[in-house]
């Protein structure tokens, strides 16, 4: 056994350095206290509040208040909503039935109906196939 010799270096294990997140956790800042090591606290300037999605004006919310024409959504034409009330009639159909065959809440047949509601014409077109009746013009 000439050539082989005992290896006497100590080996020394040790744990990972603490990452940052469990350098912040209360018991190790508790521990870091007691033992007196110097502690950094940093106050964030909007923690704990939702300051930043609310009281900011976005350029989008300050282009509006800068603009001064007077804008509306686009409504439901008149001859559409008398079309559809003249087809739904001819059918024999109540507002809320018709609202159960194109798969949509009786409100946005209301809705509809009273010119209230903004057109959408995949509702328009669903409407179109459940009367069997041509409620747009040349399109």
């Amino acid at each position: 056994m000439a050539g082989l010799s005992q290896d006497w270096e100590p080996v020394v294990i040790r744990k990972k350095a603490p990452t940052a997140a469990a350098r912040k956790d209360e018991k190790a800042v508790n521990a870091a206290r007691r033992s007196g090591a110097e502690i950094e606290t940093v106050r964030k300037a909007t923690a704990g509040s939702n300051k930043a999605a609310s009281s900011s004006t976005t350029l989008n919310t300050r282009k509006l208040d800068e603009d001064t024409e007077n804008l509306s959504h686009q409504k439901v034409p008149t001859e559409l909503k008398k079309a559809i009330m003249q087809a739904r009639q001819d059918k024999k159909l109540t507002q809320s039935q018709l609202a159960q065959l194109i798969n949509e809440k009786p409100q946005i047949i209301q809705e509809y109906e009273s010119g209230k509601a903004i057109p959408n014409q995949q509702i328009i077109s669903k409407l179109e196939r459940a009367l069997g009746a041509k409620l747009r013009g040349k399109k």
